[in-house]
C-alpha cells in the first residue's frame, strides 16, 4: 500500500493526490501553511487523512515558536489550530486533531517547550499509527458482511489514500480478500475530481483487488440489475442521529440501495463521529471553486462564463443506512448515541451478520 502522509526528518511528506494516477509525486512540507495549503488544494484529502495532517501540521508550527514560556507558546500555536481549521469544514477530523492535541499540551503544561516541541512530533506520529490500527479494526468488522462472490460498490476515495492507511471503505474489503473471499468492487467515478476514477481503482489495482469503473450515473443500473451486493462508502463526519456526511453523491447512492433492496454500509472510524451536532442539517457543507466542475485536469469542458454549484459533500439521512462500521463495532444509525454513553454494553447493540 502507498504511504499517504509520513514525518521524515522534520518536515511532512504527502503523496500529492491531486496529480494521481498520472504521476506519483511526494511533496516535503517545510512549514505548517505548507500542509494547510495541501489540504485546501487536496494533495491530501480523505477525513482520517487530513486529521492526521493536521497534528502533524501543528507539530510542525510548533517548532517555529520561540518561547520558553507556555502560554506564550499556546498562544503561539493559535494561530496554527486557526489556519488548520479553516482549510475544510466539512470534515470533523482537522477539529478532533485540534482538540486533541490542546488536551494533550494542557496534560503536560509543566513540561518544558522543548521538550513539548518533541513529545508533539511524537503524539503526531501515533495519531498515524493509531489510525492505521483503526482501519484494520474497521475492515474486520465489516468483512462479515461481505460473502465470497460478492460485488461491492463503493464512492469516493476511503482507502489507504484517505487515511494513514489500509483505508475505512476499503478495509474491509481488504479484510474479506486476506480471507479468501473471491469479490468485485465496483468503483464509480465520483464527479466532480473523479476520486472513484482517479484513486480508488488506481490504489486497488496496485493491491491486485479486482475492480471495476464506472460513471457515476451507472449505478443505478447495475443495482436494478442485481449485479451489486452490498454498498460501502466512507464519511467526513457523521452525527448523533446517525445522518452521514460524505462526498457529493453518496446521498443518490443511498436511495439507490434502498430502493432496490441493497445494503448501505459506513464505514466511520469514532473520531469521524459529531455526537455535538444532533443532525445532518446541522452540518456545514462545503462549496468549492466552479474550475473543479468546468474542467477536467487543464481541459475546460463547460461553456465559458456558465453558472457552477460545486458543493463537496452531501448528507444521507440514517433511514437509508443499514450499518455504521466502526472499530467498536457495527451499529445501527439509531443505535449509535451509545457509542458516547458511560457503562453501555455494546455488545448488546452490535449488528452480526
Amino acid at each position: 500500500m502507498v504511504k499517504t502522509i509520513e514525518w521524515v526528518d522534520g518536515k511532512v511528506r504527502m503523496i500529492d493526490q491531486s496529480r494521481l494516477p498520472r504521476e506519483v509525486v511526494y511533496v516535503d512540507c517545510t512549514n505548517y501553511r505548507m500542509v494547510a495549503e495541501g489540504i485546501k488544494k487536496l494533495w491530501i484529502r480523505g477525513a482520517p487523512a487530513i486529521g492526521i495532517a493536521a497534528a502533524m501540521g501543528i507539530a510542525l508550527g510548533a517548532q517555529e515558536i520561540r518561547t520558553n514560556d507556555f502560554h506564550e507558546f499556546m498562544k503561539g500555536l493559535e494561530t496554527v489550530f486557526n489556519d488548520l481549521l479553516s482549510t475544510r469544514p466539512t470534515a470533523v477530523n482537522i477539529q478532533w486533531a485540534v482538540e486533541r492535541i490542546k488536551n494533550f499540551l494542557m496534560e503536560r503544561k509543566n513540561e518544558p517547550v522543548d521538550t513539548l516541541k518533541a513529545l508533539l512530533v511524537e503524539e503526531s506520529n501515533n495519531v498515524l499509527r493509531e489510525d492505521i490500527e483503526i482501519n484494520r479494526a474497521i475492515g474486520k468488522f465489516g468483512a462479515q458482511f461481505i460473502k465470497d462472490g460478492d460485488t461491492i460498490i463503493t464512492h469516493c476515495n476511503a482507502g489507504s489514500l484517505a487515511t494513514g492507511g489500509y483505508g475505512t471503505a476499503t478495509g474491509p474489503i481488504r479484510v474479506a480478500v486476506e480471507q479468501g473471499k473471491k469479490i468485485q468492487v465496483i468503483a464509480d467515478e465520483t464527479r466532480p475530481v473523479l476520486q472513484g476514477c482517479r484513486l480508488t481503482a488506481w490504489e486497488l489495482m496496485e493491491d491486485n483487488i479486482p475492480v471495476t469503473l464506472i460513471t457515476d450515473n451507472t449505478a443505478g443500473a447495475l443495482l436494478r440489475k442485481g449485479e451489486i451486493n452490498l454498498a460501502i462508502v466512507g464519511t467526513d463526519r457523521t452525527v448523533a442521529n446517525g445522518d452521514v456526511a460524505n462526498k457529493i453523491g453518496t446521498y443518490s447512492l443511498a436511495v439507490l440501495c434502498k430502493e432496490n433492496g441493497v445494503p448501505f454500509y459506513v464505514a466511520a472510524p469514532l473520531s469521524s463521529i459529531d455526537f455535538s451536532i444532533p443532525n445532518g442539517d446541522l452540518i456545514p457543507i462545503e462549496e468549492r471553486g466552479p474550475e473543479e466542475v468546468t474542467h477536467i485536469f487543464e481541459c475546460h469542458i463547460a461553456p465559458e462564463g456558465v453558472k457552477v454549484r460545486n458543493l463537496a459533500f452531501d448528507v444521507t439521512p440514517a433511514k437509508y443506512i443499514t450499518g455504521i462500521i466502526t472499530e467498536k463495532g457495527v451499529f445501527r444509525p439509531e443505535d449509535l448515541h451509545k457509542l458516547n454513553e458511560k457503562g453501555v454494553d455494546l455488545n448488546a447493540f452490535m449488528l452480526k451478520a
